[in-house]
């Protein structure tokens, strides 16, 4: 077989290579159509995972929420005596309020408002398990000072770089002034431009029409030797007649929060549906490419018929282009994108990267378009009879 390989004649190679010009555009259409893919993909995968940047750096096995939340920066709140009345059930180790809502507030930099979510929790027991926030902890005790995210959208390189330098830092929300107290890394999303941590006391001076007595999100960690299933029965069961609570391992309000993204917001149908229509477009100028390549040599493909060689010789030859064509559009594709990437990663401050994974996804993507318009494209050569051609 490896010897019959190697002895053909590379014909899909040769037909390609003579009209070099018609190879250019084939492939520069190949890889417009890979990028597309790319940026709808990576687009898509930045908006999946920062909308869980939070989510992921919980310090909990069990949240509780209400039902009637919709995802992380849309959170409807609950009483939060819930939270002492969790602590009863069996296996439950603490039970701790997040309060989360996001406002608007004056960029130190620029002075234009921003979307900003603002998170306030226990400094007792912390929410997150992230070192920087951790390490600030006694900084934030003290009255409107807040973390702020170094990762976060818009010009704050200043506002940065100034608190590195010693100096403070000071802003406006609302009509209150608060300080920066210290930095920490996460990141924006499509629902914030930026985040602030702080202690719930200083939470609730800043967001004073705010009851005290409601909390956001119910952080429950269990006790070692507890099984996570289980209690989480056990609650949802305590608390089946008041309507008002839910309880969810933090992997289900992971997948809550994703599915949110992609199935009830527009800006995840579009991106999905954008990686569809990117697909539709490279076999659409593969097929023209080949058909066009196909109609020309016709001549020459049914004198291989009338020489006794089988469809399937013939539709080797068409195969053979579709392939290269898959190879020689996919490398600009790909590398093109990865500039996309990088300049989106530095406008967006979204996590937009390609993965392994995703690269070969899409390389399997671009075989399968080339595959699908080289089948349509030999439609014609199938059904030719050299009788009608000479």
């Amino acid at each position: 077989m490896f010897k019959t390989l190697k002895n053909r004649t590379p014909l899909g190679f040769l037909q390609l290579k003579h009209d070099k010009a018609r190879l250019l555009t084939a492939i520069s259409g190949i890889a417009f159509a890979d990028i597309l893919i790319f940026m709808q993909l990576g687009f898509l995968n930045a908006l999946m995972d920062s909308s869980i940047l939070m989510h992921r750096n919980l310090k909990a096995d069990l949240v509780l929420m209400n039902p009637q939340a919709l995802n992380w920066t849309e959170m409807s709140t609950f009483p939060r005596r819930r939270l002492y009345q969790a602590k009863d059930i069996p296996g439950v180790a603490s039970a701790d309020a997040l309060y989360i809502n996001s406002i608007k507030w004056k960029n130190p930099q620029t002075h234009q408002k921003t979307s900003v979510m603002v998170v306030g929790m226990n400094l007792d027991n912390p929410a997150f398990d992230m070192p920087e926030v951790n390490q600030n902890l006694d900084k934030i005790k003290l009255p409107d000072t807040f973390l702020f995210d170094r990762a976060s959208r818009g010009e704050y390189a200043k506002a940065i770089e100034s608190y590195e330098q010693g100096q403070t830092v000071t802003t406006e929300i609302e009509t209150r002034t608060i300080t920066v107290g210290g930095l920490f890394t996460l990141g924006a999303s499509f629902g914030a431009d930026a985040t602030l941590i702080s202690s719930d006391q200083n939470f609730l001076r800043l967001f004073s029409k705010k009851q005290p007595g409601t909390v956001s999100l119910g952080l429950i960690e269990l006790q070692p030797d507890a099984d996570a299933t289980q209690v989480k029965q056990a609650l949802n069961s305590y608390f089946s007649d008041l309507k008002d609570v839910r309880v969810m391992t933090v992997e289900e309000f992971i997948d809550m929060e994703q599915s949110y993204w992609a199935t009830n917001r527009p800006v995840g149908i579009v991106f999905g549906f954008g990686t569809v229509i990117g697909f539709i477009v490279g076999v659409v100028i593969v097929y023209q490419v080949l058909s066009t390549d196909v109609n020309d040599h016709m001549a020459e493909y049914a004198t291989f018929k009338a020489m006794g060689y089988r469809n399937s010789y013939l539709l080797g030859i068409v195969f053979e282009e579709a392939i290269i064509l898959a190879f020689c559009g996919f490398i600009p594709g790909v590398l093109v994108s990865l500039g996309f990437y990088s300049l989106a990663r530095k406008a967006t401050a979204l996590p937009i990267y390609i993965t392994l994974l995703r690269a070969v996804g899409v390389f399997i993507a671009t075989l399968l378009m080339c595959a699908v318009s080289g089948a349509i494209a030999t439609r014609k050569l199938q059904s030719a009879d050299p009788a009608d051609i000479f």
